[in-house]
């Protein structure tokens, strides 16, 4: 918790115990512990862990909570997060009895609350179905108003996943698709930063607002939280941070969703695949053999989860030396797309390694904004586009 605020812990205690039930006499305060507490610009948000019992009870008080938070020092509006952690007993068994099924089964308790009270599995994003890409209509759980759900995915972190969501996401934009991007990576939350919106996003009657950056929507807990602090976090609680983003953000109507995924095939993932059907899956990863054989076990997750594998994508591909024009392969060339020829999976295209692509991302400029002829600009363009043309068709069909 932060140190510099201008109201006291126990201030914040006094406000969540005014918010208590009277008649059972539950409250945040006795029920719920305080993870972290960020204030900036007049908004306060709120992050506790509660009993799992008790999440959807405490979910109910938190906008009475918040409206207490706002009466503290310098707080404007108020937000809480409240996450929940599974009790320790038998794994829980889905209707397919895989693993799979019971690891995110076993996190779908997790809790998320925020003005309005709003808990997990209680959200807004049920109902409906839509069309996998070249495949048939899935009826399930899905945001309102969102056509098509990818995901931007890498069997291990480093493979530049997250450049390659952001310059997907804003290059889906410019292709005339209404866009929205959704960074999951709950402990490396990053994107806010790529896109130059660092800045918290407004709540409006207790739902959380995606941030406009560069023709697209975009919404990221590191918005949320303090940059600083370290997001010591287990499943359950990644399952509720998830369910926040899902459920409690004002997506709207998008023709598609950009989630990006954390590396590997953990929790996050499958908690994803629960709840939401996606429509296909975009895999990263470099030429090296090291880097492909941590694709191929992001690939076979996603085929046995049914989730279409849209392509691979080769990022860092060559150096091209700005002085001279020379191509040097770093990492090797053409792993990905011999890897992609073996699994039968679409190849997407190879990204160079360049200084633009990481200028344009420490200055939060995507590369097909602010260096759209450089290589890396174009190659994400023309990625981009490929993308585009299977979500219009599958839009078609």
């Amino acid at each position: 918790m932060a140190h510099d605020l201008p109201f006291s812990l126990d201030d914040i205690t006094q406000a969540l115990f005014a918010a208590r039930d009277p008649r059972t006499g539950l409250s945040l305060t006795q029920d719920g512990q305080i993870q972290s507490c960020t204030l900036e610009n007049g908004k306060l948000v709120l992050t506790l862990t509660v009993p799992r019992d008790a999440a959807q009870a405490l979910a109910a008080l938190c906008p009475a909570a918040a409206s207490q938070l706002e009466t503290l020092p310098g707080v404007k509006t108020a937000s809480l997060v409240l996450t929940a952690h599974r009790p320790a007993g038998a794994p829980t068994t889905t209707s397919t009895g895989t693993a799979a099924g019971s690891a995110a089964e076993d996190t779908a308790g997790a809790a998320t609350g925020t003005a309005s009270g709003t808990a997990a599995g209680a959200g807004r994003g049920t109902g409906g179905g839509h069309r996998p890409l070249g495949g048939a209509p899935t009826q399930g759980p899905i945001l309102p108003g969102v056509k098509t759900i990818l995901a931007v995915a890498s069997g291990k972190g480093g493979v530049g996943k997250s450049t390659t969501a952001v310059n997907l996401a804003v290059g889906l934009g410019m292709e005339g698709l209404k866009t929205g991007l959704m960074d999951a990576d709950i402990h490396g939350p990053s994107l806010h930063r790529m896109l130059g919106a660092p800045a918290k996003p407004a709540v409006v009657d207790g739902v959380l607002q995606p941030v406009a950056a560069w023709g697209i929507t975009a919404m990221s807990l590191g918005m949320l939280v303090d940059e600083k602090a370290a997001m010591i976090w287990r499943g359950p609680m990644v399952m509720g941070a998830i369910n926040q983003l899902l459920g409690d953000v004002n997506w709207g109507d998008l023709d598609v969703l950009v989630v990006d995924l954390p590396p590997g095939t953990g929790d996050a993932q499958l908690t994803l695949t629960q709840k939401v059907p996606l429509a296909g899956a975009v895999i990263v990863s470099t030429p090296q053999d090291i880097a492909l054989i941590d694709a191929r076990r992001a690939v076979s997750m996603f085929e046995k989860l049914d989730i279409p594998v849209l392509g691979l994508i080769e990022n860092m591909s060559y150096f091209c030396c700005p002085n001279c024009g020379h191509n040097t392969e770093l990492f090797g060339h053409g792993g990905a797309r011999q890897e992609a020829e073996t699994l039968g999976v679409s190849f997407l295209g190879e990204v160079p390694l360049l200084a633009d692509i990481r200028a344009s991302g420490d200055a939060g400029v995507p590369v097909v904004i602010g260096a759209p002829q450089s290589e890396g600009g174009k190659a994400w363009r023309q990625i981009a586009h490929t993308v585009a043309q299977a979500v219009r068709t599958a839009h078609r069909a």
